[in-house]
């Protein structure tokens, strides 16, 4: 039996090595999944209670990226069910009008009930910024 060569690279710390990254994408994955989840209904609200006038989807979509620094941006598709859930929770009205460059585009508007529950919801969001930021800065880099 002849002795490992020391310049190449033991194959199972290689493995290891592998798994353990593989596991770390899947929670990052994970982690950002979860945290997306409130995080977009939020942030809708917070482009429609501060647009002047409905808003469509794509007009939605490109404030998101515009303001959310491209964290927010994501399919445009991934939207719409959010949209819907909020407008069937009462937080947004919707009216569908005809397009001029292509099919017809449903309007979103913020209710009454929208802009209460987004001024608790920024409430909520800064507190548990807050409690988390806390804990965080006592982490090593």
């Amino acid at each position: 039996m002849t002795d490992p060569d020391p310049t190449m690279p033991d194959r199972a710390a290689l493995d290891r090595a592998q798994v353990d990254g593989a596991l770390v994408d899947g929670a990052l994955r994970k982690f950002q999944k979860e945290l997306s989840a409130g995080t977009v209904s939020l942030a809708l609200l917070a482009v429609l209670g501060a647009a002047r006038e409905p808003m469509y989807g794509y007009q939605i979509a490109k404030r998101l990226e515009q303001y959310g620094d491209g964290v927010l941006s994501g399919k445009q598709s991934a939207l719409y069910p959010v949209l819907r859930n909020l407008g069937a929770g009462g937080l947004l009205d919707s009216h569908v009008e005809p397009s001029v460059a292509g099919p017809p585009r449903r309007y979103y508007r913020i209710t009454d009930a929208g802009r209460e529950v987004l001024r608790q919801w920024v409430a909520a969001w800064r507190a548990t910024r807050d409690s988390v930021d806390s804990v965080l800065e006592g982490l090593p880099q």
